[in-house]
């Protein structure tokens, strides 16, 4: 049972198995034991539906409790999981059903209603995650398994459901757990092919390394489940270790998030920049922008009296026991960085993508560098193609036990970033450097990269992290248009409201922005002008704009 993932699952559920493990905040509890009860469930209703190992079952439904059991039965029976975000729209969602081949659909009932079962020849049923109703059938034995469930429970385990029935499905490394569809910021939607391996590796990483973390502490679980930084690091990893997830099921603002913090009390967070920089800016920023504020913090001993004092409010804003924030998915506004960086808060981030389950690099809070996404995990080799790798950005290549198998059904996707003589390195689209201690510094996207106009490389994210610093400004892009660089902005119009300022007074501010802008930058990447958007712009789940909406 080495590297077995299976194997980790089936020892925290004996381990723990009268604690509590998964909850949706506000609604149902199950501890170990029901996990494993409903589990054994799910692969009797998979056997009346005549699934197989290596068969393919699709999940697409909101955060929850009874996702993640779902999502556990697949791993443990050694059927692949097709996560789907349930933001897709149906067309998609029903495209992607067809393309992985699934043959049972877990759905929430608000999805299916959307849904066109015709346009899904090859499903065997839909079965809803909540509660598993099933409001479509084309297999007699699986409606008859459905409709008599805990009859053929009773048979199966006709005096009691204990730790003696735990057997679940042993992987092999190499085989297929999950296909991944990305929502990338820069393109159309790949199915990522991940083994056992990887998520093995992933999570032997967590075990290992994020030792604050104990058995039976609460973890919020905020980001989206089928996406691989929450479903990973954030589910499987705490699952593993015996702790108490609880699912937020509403949208996941600031307010939301705030008051799960203080009844969960988490030691661990996983979140993405946004919803931490919200935070900041919301309750932080607004108190030191004041002119008493600013004075105090520039008198000696009291400057550091009042930031650790914010400090102590913001670790208690965050439940109290937080021992470490871990951000990924995105940068991390320089700004917020730094200034958390200055109060010591236990900040780190790290850096992934779907194609590796999905770590990357990480290093703790205490050894973090400002700017830095950490140094490569255990059981993952990191290299820069440049001549200088100190110095100049090159792509970002990586290989390991964490990789990808490739993309579900598209050779020409996976032959272009994991190509064929290049002995196993990935090429994860990334350019950056890494310094002598082994830190890696992410530069910018090579697909958003732009050439300047004596071939100078351009990152817009770089430009794009000053400008959103700047007064009035919530988000923005940094686009191409004939040779010369455009912003595209969308304001902060809760201040500028507030502020009673009309179109010529927020027309005046951004020019004054795209003025102190310019004055940052070298002359190759000066923005020209911009553009004003009144809406936010699209983003993936993971909260990254969805850059290729937006070329000029």
């Amino acid at each position: 049972m080495d590297k077995s993932l299976n194997a980790l699952i089936k020892a925290s559920i004996l381990k723990h198995w009268d604690s509590m493990a998964l909850s949706d905040m506000g609604g149902i509890n199950y501890q170990y034991k029901d996990v494993a009860e409903l589990i054994a469930k799910l692969h009797i209703l998979f056997e009346g539906a005549g699934l197989k190992p290596g068969d393919k079952v699709a999940i697409c439904g909101k955060n929850s409790s009874n996702w993640a059991v779902v999502f556990l039965a697949c791993l443990s029976a050694g059927v692949v999981a097709v996560p789907i975000l349930h933001e897709f729209k149906a067309d998609m969602v029903q495209h992607l059903v067809n393309h992985s081949g699934s043959k049972l659909l877990f759905v929430d009932a608000a999805i299916w209603e959307n849904l066109d079962e015709t346009t899904m020849p090859a499903i065997e049923g839909a079965i809803y995650i909540s509660e598993l109703g099933m409001p479509f059938s084309r297999n007699k034995s699986l409606s008859d398994v459905r409709n008599n469930l805990n009859e053929y429970f009773g048979r199966k385990y006709p005096y009691s459901f204990d730790k003696k029935d735990v057997v679940y499905y042993e992987d092999k490394p190499d085989e297929l757990a999950v296909i991944s569809y990305t929502s990338g910021s820069t393109g159309m939607s790949k199915g990522v092919m991940l083994p056992y391996l990887s998520f093995w590796s992933n999570v032997r990483f967590c075990l290992d390394n994020l030792h604050f973390l104990k058995a039976g502490q609460g973890v919020v679980n905020m980001l989206p489940l089928a996406h691989m930084y929450g479903l990973t690091v954030d589910m499987i990893h705490p699952f593993c270790k015996g702790c108490h997830l609880n699912f937020l099921t509403r949208l996941p603002s600031p307010k939301v998030i705030l008051n799960a913090f203080s009844q969960v009390k988490p030691t661990l967070i996983i979140t993405v920049p946004l919803i931490l920089e919200k935070i900041i800016r919301n309750k932080v920023f607004p108190l030191l922008e004041k002119p008493m504020m600013k004075l105090l913090l520039k008198v000696p001993y009291i400057d550091d009296r009042l930031l650790a004092k914010v400090k102590e409010n913001l670790m208690q804003a965050f439940g109290g026991n937080v021992q470490e924030v871990i951000v990924g998915g995105a940068p991390l506004n320089p700004e917020v960085e730094a200034f958390l960086y200055r109060i010591g808060f236990p900040i780190t981030v790290g850096y992934g993508m779907t194609e590796c389950g999905p770590l990357i690099s990480y290093c703790s809070s205490e050894s973090s560098k400002p700017r830095s996404v950490g140094k490569v995990v255990d059981r993952m080799q990191v290299k820069i193609d440049s001549e200088d790798p100190l110095h100049i950005p090159g792509n970002i290549l990586v290989k390991g036990e964490n990789l990808m198998k490739g993309y579900y059904k598209n050779k020409k996707a996976t032959d272009e970033v994991l190509p064929e003589g290049a002995d196993g390195w990935m090429n994860t689209g990334d350019m950056g450097i890494i310094d002598e201690d082994g830190h890696i510094f992410i530069s910018g996207r090579s697909k958003t990269m732009i050439l300047g106009p004596s071939g100078q490389n351009i990152y817009p994210e770089e430009i794009e992290a000053k400008l959103n610093i700047m007064p009035f400004v919530n988000e923005s892009l940094i686009v191409e248009d004939g040779g010369s660089l455009v912003a595209l902005i969308h304001p902060d119009f809760d201040v500028v409201h507030s502020l009673d300022m009309d179109s010529e007074a927020l027309a005046k501010a951004m020019d004054e922005n795209l003025a102190n802008l310019n004055a940052q930058l070298p002359a190759y990447s000066k923005v020209k002008r911009y553009q004003i958007r009144d809406v936010e712009f699209e983003k993936t789940p993971k909260r990254s704009i969805k850059r290729f909406l937006y070329q000029l």
